[in-house]
């Protein structure tokens, strides 16, 4: 809702509103942008060529290959309403903006309520002096009002009647009050700095605790360089991991948009800016590479690997019925590889085979809740992905079925010539058996409950039961060494 309104426009000036960051927290040149790179990542080559030619050239050759659902863009409901309300009085209203045409007219018919639409049109980029001369060309000096929210509008502003400032900084607000003419301010999503930080997941670092398992199973805790190097690649692959987050993130805008938790998302909701994730995105890839190149040459390349899976997925892997969970686990079980890379203790075959079925299972987990979760909005599948309503029970076999064959893995590995050398009672592990068995099926008789709302791994980490199952299992370990 406005933040202060000092009085009403009259309907006698035109309105004309400006479209990104304004009337919609995004901006469709970004916005375009992802789409063009989801569909092809090579065109990354050609945007450099078209902006050579201008940014009305680059806005209309992206334009002609993407394609923006204007229904889902994240808009600004508090102004949406003010602007139904100035139409019921009978004013005039335009959209005028410097994105490409093509895109604007969707956002008009979307919205149905401009009369007239102003836009850049590949040769003109309809941006701050542009757009002022073809306003003021239109309906002369003072002849408009106009609403906006960038230092790029203050060009605008300064030939109109009165203004609308929407979704501006601090300081832009102050100095548009000023000015004397503002009738009308809209504020935008707050705190940035917290959008941009959630943005990063940190509450998914805690996954990467796995890289540490090989260290605990070798019994290598109190080898210092060992810790070290796990304690390095922790971190590294903390913040590529975040990378990749957001980066996925920026090529899931829609199918977010259509999830009924996923569109709070920082970038679906449109509280973090777009731009910020084309950046930031590539930066926390290829730091935590340089670093590991230096400091964990091989390490740095399951850092790598990791990414080029992870982007796989998210172009494509992710809408392959079975083949995507496989990959979600095979993501799990690479954090494990990490460990074993990053320390160089010998990979064990029974521990990455425990790894590759319980994985599947908590992966299962995640499909799982998507289809009950469509189940009961009577949808039949999900965007973006390849399953539909009907497959609900299938997945629950797969996935419980998976669980219980991890815990074979287990009950066969304390049996294993490999235990006997680690510990002096090796039978007292068979006892972790059972409390897997608990585990598994308490959060899977919970999911087919419908009340896991989270990732399972996640999940785990706000559960009491989870915690005690945990501290009895390392409880045995001590016991048993």
């Amino acid at each position: 809702m406005p933040v202060a309104a000092h009085e009403s426009p009259v309907p006698t000036a035109p309105l004309c509103v400006d479209l990104d960051g304004t009337l919609i927290y995004s901006d469709m040149l970004w916005e375009s942008l992802a789409r063009l790179l989801k569909q092809n990542i090579l065109y990354i080559f050609a945007v450099p060529i078209w902006l050579l030619s201008g940014r009305a050239n680059l806005k209309c050759q992206v334009a002609k290959r993407a394609t923006v659902n204007a229904a889902l863009l994240p808009y600004n409901e508090a102004f949406l309403e003010f602007l139904r309300e100035e139409k019921k009085r009978g004013r005039r209203i335009l959209l005028a903006s410097a994105s490409d045409r093509t895109l604007v007219e969707s956002v008009a018919a979307h919205i149905g309520l401009f009369d007239e639409v102003l836009a850049s049109d590949g040769l003109t980029n309809l941006r701050s002096e542009a757009k002022r001369d073809a306003l003021v060309a239109q309906f002369g000096q003072g002849g408009f009002d106009y609403a906006g929210n960038s230092h790029a509008d203050v060009p605008v502003w300064a030939a109109t009647r009165k203004n609308i400032v929407v979704n501006a900084s601090t300081a832009l607000t102050a100095r548009m009050r000023a000015d004397g003419r503002v009738v009308a301010e809209f504020a935008g999503p707050p705190e940035r700095a917290r959008a941009m930080w959630k943005a990063l997941r940190p509450h998914q670092w805690v996954k990467n605790i796995i890289i540490f398992v090989p260290l605990i199973t070798a019994h290598k805790l109190k080898d210092a360089a060992a810790l070290q190097s796990s304690l390095l690649a922790f971190a590294a692959f903390s913040l590529f991991a975040s990378g990749v987050y957001v980066l996925n993130d920026l090529l899931d805008l829609e199918s977010d948009r259509q999830h009924a938790r996923k569109r709070h998302r920082p970038l679906a909701s449109g509280r973090l800016y777009l731009p910020w994730a084309f950046i930031g995105g590539p930066l926390l890839l290829l730091i935590p590479t340089v670093l590991s190149l230096i400091a964990l040459p091989k390490f740095a390349l399951v850092l790598l690997a990791y990414g080029v899976i992870t982007t796989a997925y998210s172009l494509r892997l992710k809408e392959v019925a079975i083949l995507d969970v496989f990959v979600l686990a095979g993501l799990y079980t690479m954090r494990l590889i990490a460990g074993h890379v990053a320390t160089g203790i010998v990979y064990s075959s029974w521990l990455l085979g425990f790894s590759m079925f319980i994985f599947l299972s908590l992966a299962m987990m995640k499909r799982l809740q998507e289809l009950q979760s469509l189940r009961e909005r009577k949808l039949t599948g999900i965007h973006g992905r390849g399953y539909v309503v009907g497959d609900l029970e299938m997945v629950n076999t797969f996935g419980m079925s998976s669980g219980y064959l991890s815990v074979i893995v287990m009950a066969l590995y304390v049996n294993s010539e490999q235990v006997s050398k680690l510990y002096h009672h090796p039978g007292l592990l068979l006892l972790i058996c059972p409390l897997l068995l608990y585990w598994i099926s308490r959060v899977w008789l919970i999911t087919h409950r419908g009340q896991l709302h989270d990732d399972p791994v996640l999940f785990a980490l706000k559960d009491g039961q989870s915690y005690l199952i945990g501290a009895l299992a390392l409880l045995l370990v001590w016991l048993a060494t």
